[in-house]
Order: C-alpha cells, then structure tokens, then sequence
C-alpha cells in the first residue's frame, strides 16, 4: 500500500467479527504481537482495539449481525455516511446496516457492493483509523475477489472515484496516485458457495515465519508463501475461528 495513513477514500480500517473473542485475541497477538484494549464505554458489546505500541491497528468484535460468518470487514474512509450511502445505493449496491454513530469516535454503515462483497463505511469523529498502515502487524493491502470485475470496477470508482490500473492479472486500486489494493477475478476454484469478498493483508517481516506460526496458533494456511513476479512475497491465512486473512512482507512495494 502506497498510503500511510487513513484518507478520504481509502482503506482506514479491519474490523473482524467473531465467535470467540478471548481465542481470537489470543491468536493474533501471537501471530502479529497485537494487545487487546477494550474500550470501557463498549465493554457490553465487547468491542475490543488490537493496539501495537500505542497505535491502534485492527478492530475485534463478537458477530452482531444476524446470519454473520466469522470474516474481516474491510472499513473505507468516507466524508459523510449518508451521502455516501446514497452514492452506494445509486451505483446499484444495497446497505446491510446504519448508519449508525459510535459517540465519541465516528459513524458507520455496513454496505453491499453490486457484486455481493460487503465492506464498512467509516465517517471519522475522533477516530480516523488505523494509527499505522505497512508496518509489522498493521494493514498494507486490501483485495477485492469477485466474479464479476467489470461491473466492481464500475461500482468502485463511481462511488469513490478510484482509479483502476489495467491488468489482465492483477488490477489494482488506486486514489490521488496511491495503489492500496487490488481485485482477483474468481474463477472455477473458487467454490460456488464462497461469496465475493474484500481480503485484507496485514504486513509481517517474515511471510514464511507468519505462516508457521499461523498454524501452530491453529490456523490454517489456505495459500503457501508465494513471491509473484512484480509483487513481495504473501500467504493466505485462516484463523482458527474461520476468518480469512493475507500477509505480505513489509517494505516490499507492488
């Protein structure tokens, strides 16, 4: 990701939802060396801020929404949530919760994009986002999977503006002349029943080292470290509650 901080726009934040908040908290601060906050004025819902250092890097929740899977959300910048919510529905997306306000820090909405893949919107209060992005154990790429390209590059880049580099493999998201993510077209090994997805990657120093100790966290590796021709070395991880998740080597730029 060419972005170093939360914009307009772009990617601010990762919020997963989850069954099991203490394993889950347990898992990714072993993996990633997050530590668990939970914000006394939340403590009832159990919201939980991963934090590295003093920054704020990811978001831990339990499941809220009937029928929610166990899966991160990828969370968007936004000016306002309700223009943006119309934006949404115009462009042919459809809004699956809120707005609604977290006092004291933001407002958010939970959207569909034309495609099936869902994402957050996130109107910045006194929280504008993730405190780090690309280093170890924060954000650094966001990646859509859907199986209709076409029509997500139309959908994105008239709700948000971004632009779309032209790739046959591998397009890539950008906004003011920053690449933040990138789209993969899912073909026939994907099975039917996965639905399209926003994928975060989270930057680690060692993609093999993560990878391992993903699994002896539980995790399971669902894509082996790989070094792509024009980008740094990623895996796909799953977490032992279910959640999907890439890592990528910090420092590497696509």
């Amino acid at each position: 990701m060419k972005l170093h901080e939360p914009v307009t726009g772009g990617p601010c934040w990762a919020e997963l939802g989850t069954d099991d908040l203490a394993a889950t908290e347990r898992f990714y601060g072993g993996l990633f060396g997050w530590r668990p906050e939970t914000d006394p004025g939340q403590r009832a819902s159990g919201r939980t801020v991963a934090r590295l250092g003093g920054a704020a890097v990811a978001g831990l929740t339990p499941r809220s929404r009937p029928g929610q899977p166990v899966a991160w959300d990828v969370v968007f910048a936004v000016r306002d949530a309700d223009t943006a919510v119309r934006q949404v529905t115009a462009a042919g997306g459809t809004v699956a919760e809120g707005p609604v306000d977290v006092p004291g820090h933001g407002r958010f909405v939970v959207v569909v994009d034309p495609t099936g893949a869902l994402f957050q919107l996130w109107q910045p209060g006194s929280f504008t986002g993730a405190g780090v992005l690309n280093a170890h154990g924060s954000l650094g790429w966001v990646e859509l999977l859907t199986r209709e390209p076409d029509r997500a590059a139309d959908f994105y880049t008239t709700v948000f503006g971004w632009t779309v580099t032209a790739s046959a493999y591998y397009p890539q998201w950008g906004i003011g002349g920053a690449d933040f993510g990138g789209m993969v077209t899912m073909d026939d090994k994907f099975p039917h029943e996965v639905p399209a997805h926003w994928l975060p990657y989270f930057a680690v120093t060692d993609v093999d080292t993560a990878a391992a100790g993903a699994t002896d966290g539980g995790g399971t590796v669902l894509m082996e470290p790989v070094s792509p021709p024009d980008g740094p070395r990623i895996a796909v991880l799953r977490d032992p509650r279910g959640a999907m998740f890439g890592v990528y080597r910090a420092g590497d730029e696509r």
